[in-house]
């Protein structure tokens, strides 16, 4: 018997959750109107955006990363792949699955400025 065996109530055995949104100790959040409407204003505030749709991972849901044409950027989860290359055409933004063409050095170059205190 362990240590913490003791503690635990009898009979009380935890179980994965049903609905498949938890994975291993971190809950999965959905996506949600907020994340939507930050989506939006990213892509009607910005020029030369593209997105880039990032597949499910063992702790994120599907997301939709926007990188704009100076490199700035931003991820937020979607509800599927679909939804997330729909958004980018109803948009007029050009979407490509970032599992195949990887993500844009811009976005890197940004990261590596905004690091050094050039932003």
């Amino acid at each position: 018997m362990g240590l913490f065996d003791r503690l635990r109530r009898p009979g009380r055995v935890r179980r994965p959750a049903k609905d498949g949104s938890r994975t291993g100790s971190t809950t999965v959040r959905a996506a949600d109107g907020h994340d939507v409407a930050h989506l939006a204003e990213f892509v009607s505030s910005r020029r030369g955006v593209e997105g880039f749709v990032e597949p499910r991972t063992a702790v994120s849901d599907v997301t939709l990363l926007l990188v704009a044409h100076d490199g700035e950027w931003t991820r937020r989860r979607v509800p599927s792949v679909k939804w997330a290359h729909d958004f980018a055409n109803k948009h007029h933004v050009p979407s490509y699955d970032a599992a195949v063409v990887g993500i844009p050095q811009r976005m890197r170059d940004y990261n590596r400025r905004k690091k050094a205190g050039g932003i």
